[in-house]
């Protein structure tokens, strides 16, 4: 696992070149690595940070992340990180269900986690470079990245602040289509490990967490959708204590505030020879503000696609092969969340969502399906929580 760490050169002295860059080393970049190098390319992978490195995120990782990282040949991603049994959700109205999970949840930090994925592409041949991108431009059948690496395919996963999204001339998420969360670490409640979601009813859609890792502390953290004004930092951590009154906050350290660009405001998913995945793509849950899954789902896809078109056309049409395997994979699933979210709006239908959940298992399967992994919305639930209202 690379236990010294993975690192680079702060500077080059001359111009490398690759089949494909991908820019950003977090759960997108190193997927998008990997799926390219296992399709036969030469990779590089660019990231501003050496490795481990701390990266703001609630860390809940659903069992689906690691059936795509088992696809990709990473098998131990979760190793000593114990499966959390539970969920408890508290609806905006005080509606409570708590329920199994299936197959669990980990909670895994990111320092940890992202080490694995950057180190399982090293170790399948991916070079990897630690370099912060400032410019990327296509100049004919290349692409250039701040005059050191040219690449006939680059993979922009470098998050909600992508340089090559800028690069494609697509703007960021505005007001209403953009959370911003604070997370921190705090010794975990007492009882049986579970993770708790507590929404708040005046601030809707918002909430707080608490997500057990396993070695006496828990990912705590509290969550908003923008609206335009600001939110400080004083301000998240009140709304989380007044949710969370049990959470030991005063003993919390690396609290980091971080934006989330939510799936219903996507640009395109690339043009020419330059692709987005992850939070480049506003690949966030708009129900539930996750993004793990589908980081590691869009890297698989945009790194295959890379691969795939490199090897037939030299690279010129990997973002139609993009496109068409994200539609494939996840257009369904993301039309679902998008009306899940305009519905979940109205807290009394959140609060009839969590009743019916309380009432039937398959209720709770399906809304954990959308809101973690790729499900949809099925007849017979939506009937249930109907009739709940």
């Amino acid at each position: 696992m690379c236990p010294a760490g993975v690192s680079g050169p702060r500077r080059l002295g001359r111009v490398e070149s690759f089949d494909v860059a991908v820019v950003g080393a977090g759960p997108a970049g190193s997927t998008a690595a990997l799926a390219a190098r296992r399709g036969g390319a030469d990779v590089v992978l660019l990231d501003r940070s050496d490795f481990p490195r701390d990266k703001p995120c609630g860390d809940g990782l659903a069992p689906e992340v690691f059936d795509v990282l088992a696809a990709l040949g990473v098998g131990d991603a979760a190793a000593g990180y114990p499966a959390v049994p539970t969920l408890r959700l508290v609806s905006p109205g005080g509606e409570v269900v708590a329920r199994a999970l299936h197959a669990g949840t980990r909670t895994i930090p990111r320092q940890v986690f992202d080490h694995r994925l950057v180190a399982a592409a090293v170790d399948a041949g991916v070079r990897f470079r630690r370099h912060r991108v400032r410019s990327v431009e296509q100049l004919g059948d290349r692409v250039v990245i701040d005059g050191t690496f040219t690449a006939r395919v680059v993979v922009g996963a470098d998050g909600a602040g992508s340089v090559v999204r800028q690069a494609l001339g697509h703007p960021g998420n505005p007001p209403g289509h953009v959370a911003l969360a604070i997370r921190g670490y705090a010794p975990a409640p007492a009882g049986p490990p579970e993770q708790r979601i507590v929404t708040i009813p005046g601030r809707w859609p918002a909430y707080a967490w608490s997500f057990p890792i396993g070695d006496g502390r828990a990912n705590v953290g509290y969550g908003e959708l923008l609206r335009g004004e600001a939110l400080t930092r004083g301000y998240l951590l009140a709304q989380l204590g007044a949710l969370l009154p049990d959470l030991e906050l005063d003993a919390a350290t690396d609290w980091r505030g971080h934006h989330l660009p939510l799936s219903t405001r996507r640009p395109a998913p690339g043009r020419g020879r330059l692709v987005l995945a992850g939070d480049a793509l506003s690949l966030i849950n708009p129900f539930t503000g996750e993004g793990i899954y589908y980081a590691v789902v869009s890297g698989t896809l945009a790194g295959a696609a890379a691969a795939g078109a490199v090897s037939a056309t030299g690279g010129a049409d990997v973002a139609d092969r993009y496109r068409r395997a994200l539609t494939r994979r996840l257009g369904g699933h993301l039309r679902h969340t998008a009306v899940a979210a305009r519905l979940g709006r109205w807290p009394r239908l959140a609060d009839a969502a969590v009743r019916a959940a309380r009432d039937d298992q398959r209720v709770f399967d399906t809304l954990l399906a959308v809101g973690l992994a790729d499900g949809r919305l099925t007849p017979a639930a939506l009937w249930r929580i109907a009739r709940r209202l």
